[in-house]
């Protein structure tokens, strides 16, 4: 017991490990200020593009692995989402983001449940303790709930089914359906911006992006989608 306790935390570090050795790559071969400047983002749009129409296939499973790593690593998803529509356009784009973003979650909330699921239930099991009874009744259909209403932050939001013993093959398809309208909203924006960047050399004003259908179009859809999680949330929670 002893020492399988210890393979556990010698894993645990190597885990965090990595994750610093990630963010520290990023960070410095890149500024944020570079990350961030039109000029940046336009001119990788048409070489990220050129990629993908000489091997859709190739980079479409190069992108489905890194949205993999970047959830068991950074644990957030609203980059790829957008990074997906940008690339690939809303169809393609939600396929990819929907499949990657739920195996990613699959594999960090089973990570969690070998490695930390102690120090889980130490943190989080007093407040919602309340949901136990919700996931004993009706696993899948809570879960799937749970995943379409969010309102926890991604990365919490995958460990903490750790309290609930959720089974992984509900906790894959719980996310891949549940998280699927979310996504699609949000890929949608990240297709509409390559669009625009597209259209313009020089930076569009706020009027000009805002103007745009496919730009517009899914900001509605997320105002609609946030009201209305906003409320199932409110009774989900409750109690």
């Amino acid at each position: 017991m002893e020492k399988d306790k210890k393979i556990k935390i010698f894993l645990g570090l190597a885990y965090l490990l990595i994750v610093i050795l990630f963010l520290w790559l990023i960070f410095n071969k890149f500024t944020f200020e570079e990350l961030t400047s039109y000029d940046f983002i336009k001119n990788n749009r048409d070489y990220l593009i050129s990629l993908k129409e000489s091997n859709l296939f190739l980079i479409s499973l190069i992108f489905f692995i890194f949205t993999i790593l970047w959830v068991l690593l950074l644990g957030f998803g609203s980059p790829i989402f957008l990074l997906g529509g940008f690339i690939f356009g809303k169809w393609i784009g939600t396929i990819l983001v929907v499949f990657g973003l739920s195996t990613g979650a699959t594999l960090l909330y089973f990570l969690a449940s070998y490695f930390f699921k102690d120090l889980i239930i130490e943190k989080f099991s007093k407040r919602f303790f309340k949901l136990k009874e919700k996931f004993k009744n009706n696993e899948f259909s809570f879960f799937l709930i749970y995943r379409f209403i969010g309102g926890i932050p991604f990365a919490i939001s995958n460990i903490l089914p750790v309290l609930f013993n959720i089974k992984v093959k509900n906790f894959f398809f719980g996310s891949l359906i549940g998280m699927a309208p979310q996504l699609f909203i949000g890929v949608s924006i990240g297709a509409g911006i390559e669009k625009i960047i597209n259209l313009n050399q020089d930076p569009p004003n706020l009027l000009t992006i805002l103007n745009s259908k496919d730009i517009y179009i899914p900001i509605i859809g997320f105002i609609f989608f946030i009201v209305l999680t906003y409320l199932l949330r409110k009774k989900f929670y409750k109690n």
